[in-house]
């Protein structure tokens, strides 16, 4: 529990190989027009929202007509709910684009594990109150996940149970902690390719543990092999799911190192999968609390700081499936732990890092994606019009992750897709909403998926591109004539 955190608080590249010849970082032009950027969201539209921490107020970044995410210009979003705005919470992008944000660990009305929630819808760009699950006092800094049906699960951070959400009828189902071997609290869900949703215990590591939709249960996935959790607080860091099937799980500072743990996943999603140690940050580093992103080139993008909030110096790293290699740091990162920072990769297959300091910073990896990684367009219109909706169906449109990770603080999944259109005349760039995804599952293979676009009503007309856009990965374009 980060007591002391609010205070501290408060103290055109697109997705085909990159072409730098270092990983580099580079300022928004327009830095956020708030105080303390927080975490970030990615909209279907391309957009991104962002709070300012616990307030009620969020921002959204548009990227300019080049799709440039560092020339971008915010917006001022409406408010949330009366007495709501808060600090370390569960949060997700639906499938039909409205967000939810549940819980809090701490909240602006100066409750400490707030049962308030809300859900945001941008078309109307309103924010409406959400009931909580039925008899729930509390939520707090509560974990979530989207499964592939599109319905989002919550944990109760004191006990073994969760809630899901019906999107349709906003309503939730409380599910019993069946079989689940500890308490969720601290904890962080990753969605995996067969639908199960992986975590590393907190109390009772270095179990691990399988939540299995169809059965609503829980099932051993296995032993970590070495500690994640950080024994006084029980604190872990992100896990991200690679396109090779394997998820990074990063640890707090246990027994003086921070471990590192690589699962695969089982043939059969009744199986527990494998784990092996992976390395220990070096210099006494560890994410107790802290961000992850998987890049487009497969490498995963993570944030480390020394011992359990404190003292400040975040150094980030790539993992490449071998090795933690050390790459350039943000030049707020030695005044910041890594709890304060956010990652979210963008379309562009760049990352946003934000960590409560008015220095919005984006990261630009270097290599290129697996073409086998991305999504591939099988059916689309070849004539849109302007404010009208469409349907685009192809493969893969969800990417083969959930891309961002942070733990039971801080979610922001981007496994949907974004459909990017490029008129062709001006190279101009507009993305239309998309929504009615037809799943929210990730990796989903040769399998035939679809969602729906909305064509800006403000778009140039004329012959454009059209692609299709998962987790910082572009389809192959079509032509598509622009009404």
């Amino acid at each position: 529990m980060k007591i002391w955190a609010t205070a501290i608080a408060l103290a055109v590249l697109l997705c085909s190989p990159l072409m730098v010849h270092s990983q580099s970082w580079a300022p928004l032009k327009h830095q956020a027009p708030f105080l303390t950027p927080g975490t970030a969201l990615l909209l279907t539209d391309g957009s991104v929202m962002v709070q300012n921490s616990e307030a009620q107020d969020w921002w959204r970044l548009v990227p300019d007509n080049t799709g440039s995410y560092v020339n971008g210009k915010w917006q001022k979003l409406a408010l949330m709910p009366a007495n709501y705005g808060p600090l370390y919470y569960a949060s997700a992008v639906l499938a039909d684009g409205r967000v939810v944000v549940a819980g809090g660990e701490y909240n602006i009305d100066g409750s400490s594990e707030t049962n308030k929630a809300a859900i945001y819808d941008p078309r109307a760009n309103t924010w409406k109150t959400l009931a909580p699950p039925t008899n729930w006092s509390t939520i707090g800094d509560a974990s979530s996940v989207v499964f592939p049906n599109g319905k989002m699960m919550i944990s109760d951070i004191f006990t073994a149970r969760s809630a899901i959400l019906d999107p349709k009828t906003l309503t939730w189902t409380v599910i019993a902690g069946n079989g689940k071997q500890d308490r969720n609290a601290e904890e962080g869900w990753t969605l995996l390719r067969d639908g199960t949703v992986l975590t590393a215990d907190a109390i009772a590591a270095p179990k691990a543990e399988k939540y299995v939709y169809q059965q609503q249960k829980w099932i051993s996935a296995g032993n970590t092999i070495v500690r994640l959790e950080d024994p006084g607080s029980q604190e872990l860091g992100p896990a991200v799911l690679r396109p090779d099937g394997t998820v990074f799980a990063t640890g707090a500072n246990a027994s003086g190192a921070g471990h590192t743990s690589v699962y695969t996943t089982p043939a059969k999603p009744g199986q527990p999968g494998t784990w092996k140690a992976g390395p220990d940050f070096p210099d006494n580093l560890d994410i107790a609390d802290g961000p992850a992103a998987l890049l487009p080139n497969g490498n995963v993008l993570c944030a480390a700081s020394p011992g359990i909030f404190h003292p400040p110096g975040t150094r980030f790293f790539e993992w490449d499936g071998a090795n933690l290699n050390e790459v350039p740091a943000t030049p707020n990162s030695p005044n910041i732990s890594s709890f304060e920072g956010r990652m979210l990769l963008l379309p562009t297959g760049q990352v946003m890092f934000t960590d409560g300091y008015q220095d919005i910073e984006i990261y630009t990896p270097v290599g290129s994606a697996d073409p086998s990684w991305a999504p591939t367009i099988a059916s689309a219109p070849s004539t849109v019009t302007r404010g009208k909706t469409f349907v685009v169906s192809g493969t893969q449109f969800n990417g083969l992750s959930q891309a961002n990770a942070y733990g039971d603080d801080a979610q922001s999944a981007t496994n949907y897709p974004l459909v990017r259109l490029t008129n062709q005349a001006t190279g101009h760039v507009f993305y239309a909403r998309t929504h009615n995804h037809s799943t929210m599952a990730v990796a989903t293979g040769s399998k035939t998926v679809s969602t729906r676009f909305d064509v800006p009503r403000g778009m140039e007309t004329g012959p454009a591109d059209l692609a299709v856009v998962a987790n910082g990965i572009a389809s192959d374009a079509v032509t598509v004539t622009v009404q």
